[in-house]
């Protein structure tokens, strides 16, 4: 039997998933998501867009000086000042890729560009040269190419090819294609582009009708040998191809496409809790693969076909995609080195100082909760590897509430060795209440955007995560806090965001204590 195609599995999270509204990342952060791509097995990670900020160009930089076992790419329009950005910003990877794209619908050529086709061709042709003098591995992009005339399509792949291009990518822009008209398209390229077997040709969908991954897998059917895609099919509007759908897809059903891919698929799961963890945005219960209802069973006909046999109602194995049963694993008496041991299982990297504190947090945990579970130490770990520099930390807090009045609140924070205390009868809850007590301690005033709680394992004294979105001067900063008390992890979250604010605004200070 003939061996499955291997498929390249192109990641643009750090630079397409990065475009979803708030969902940016520090430098740290980019760099924690790349190393775990790589230990993902991605192929190639779009690391970002260097010509678009400052911030963008370091975390390329630091990616390509860093990160090895996976080629970094940096993308660039078709003109000299990105080309030249992404070039330098990629000059000390271990393999490096620069992307460049150019639109080339007839909607994009009028109203956006406002160039013919032949500028388009010549300046297609320019970028992708000028690429080259940086690297041999050039990927170009015509923007918008699903709704791009064959005829031109084709004409400016020949091109792009001709004056170096190793990969040429069809994206679907807009998310407009559909499966039978993105198979018909690559079928084309395939048939009518004379130089199209020295390039791989790649696919990047968008979500638009919801047919990302299905349009993404159709264009495998004919020939596609590239998938871009992100973790949890992030990215702008409603997203991009789901890496672990596709991929799993892929893997699944061989008999369809006949293809594989490098991705070690128990790391998937754990790729997606650090996504979501970072960037705030939670990954719905019933999302397929890394959603928490993806494998379970509550119809009694489904439990009862499960028990008997498992295949019944479950094409995958769980454990396949890093799911683990929710088991006691870690009690008060367990030492440094089983929560170590546990960490790497989970698929963790802690240094010395992080397993330090992740052990000290997680001998406060036990004391207060009669069951560890692995989500509880996950949350642990994520709170460490999420923090940002405590100006301000949560020392406690009381609150009386009754319906139909204010509640009295009683605040303590640290902030510079000392701590600082506010009372306080506001707000509308004991939420509320301690937020206006945080913002009259610290002097800022900030606006709540989005706030979600939900519970991280099982039982009554299971922990509550808190994730938050704080607006401020018109920036968005994300905060999270873990505690076994709502109202406690509520306010952690709530400094966490306050503290990323004031990382940008420093010369904030304390105010005079309040009775």
């Amino acid at each position: 039997m003939e061996s499955p195609r291997v498929i390249k599995i192109f990641d643009t999270t750090l630079r397409d998933g990065e475009q979803s509204p708030g969902a940016s990342m520090n430098l740290a952060e980019k760099k924690e998501v790349a190393q775990a791509l790589v230990d993902l097995g991605v192929d190639i990670i779009e690391a970002g867009f260097p010509i678009t900020s400052e911030g963008d160009f370091e975390a390329v930089q630091e990616i390509a000086t860093h990160v090895r076992g996976a080629t970094i790419c940096g993308l660039a329009r078709c003109r000299e000042a990105d080309i030249d950005r992404a070039g330098e910003a990629l000059r000390n990877a271990e393999r490096a890729r620069i992307h460049v794209f150019l639109a080339t619908s007839a909607i994009h050529r009028e109203f956006k560009l406002r160039m013919d086709k032949d500028e388009i061709v010549r300046r297609a042709v320019e970028g992708v040269k000028r690429a080259t003098q940086y690297c041999d591995d050039i990927e170009f992009s015509p923007e918008d190419a699903s709704r791009t005339e064959i005829d031109f399509l084709c004409q400016v792949l020949e091109g792009a090819i001709d004056a170096g291009a190793t990969t040429v990518n069809i994206p679907d822009t807009v998310g407009y294609g559909t499966p039978e008209q993105m198979s018909q398209l690559i079928r084309t390229l395939r048939e009518r582009v004379p130089n199209i077997d020295r390039a791989v040709i790649s696919v990047h969908c968008h979500n638009d009708l919801g047919l990302a991954v299905a349009n993404s897998l159709a264009a495998v059917q004919n020939g596609a040998g590239q998938i871009e895609c992100t973790i949890n099919g992030i990215g702008e509007r409603a997203g991009n191809c789901s890496l672990e759908e596709v991929v799993m897809a892929l893997r699944t059903r061989q008999d369809i496409y006949h293809a594989t891919t490098g991705i070690h698929t128990p790391r998937l799961v754990p790729t997606s809790r650090l996504v979501s963890s970072i960037t705030g945005i939670q990954v719905q219960r019933n999302k397929a693969i890394v959603g928490k209802n993806a494998f379970a069973h509550e119809a009694g006909i489904h439990q009862d076909g499960m028990l008997k046999e498992r295949s019944t109602y479950e094409i995958m194995l769980p454990a396949d995609v890093g799911w683990t049963k929710t088991d006691l694993v870690l009690g008060k008496h367990s030492g440094r080195a089983a929560l170590a041991d546990r960490a790497k299982t989970l698929g963790y990297h802690l240094e010395a100082e992080q397993l330090q504190r992740v052990f000290e947090d997680f001998k406060q945990l036990a004391d207060r909760k009669k069951e560890i579970y692995d989500g509880d130490i996950a949350a642990l770990i994520e709170q460490q590897m999420r923090e940002v520099p405590e100006s301000w930390s949560f020392v406690s807090y009381r609150v009386t509430s009754t319906s139909g009045s204010s509640p009295e609140v009683e605040l303590s924070l640290e902030h510079g060795g000392e701590v600082h205390q506010a009372k306080m009868t506001c707000g509308d809850g004991p939420i509320d209440a301690v937020f206006l007590a945080v913002e009259k301690l610290i002097g800022i005033e900030v606006t709540c955007r989005d706030f979600q709680v939900h519970s991280v394992t099982l039982g009554k004294d299971a922990q509550g995560e808190v994730s938050m979105e704080l607006e401020y001067q018109g920036r968005t900063y994300l905060g999270r806090g873990v505690s076994t008390d709502s109202v406690e992890a509520s306010c952690k979250a709530f400094l966490n965001a306050i503290n990323r604010i004031l990382v940008m605004r420093p010369e904030t200070q304390p105010v005079e204590e309040t009775a």
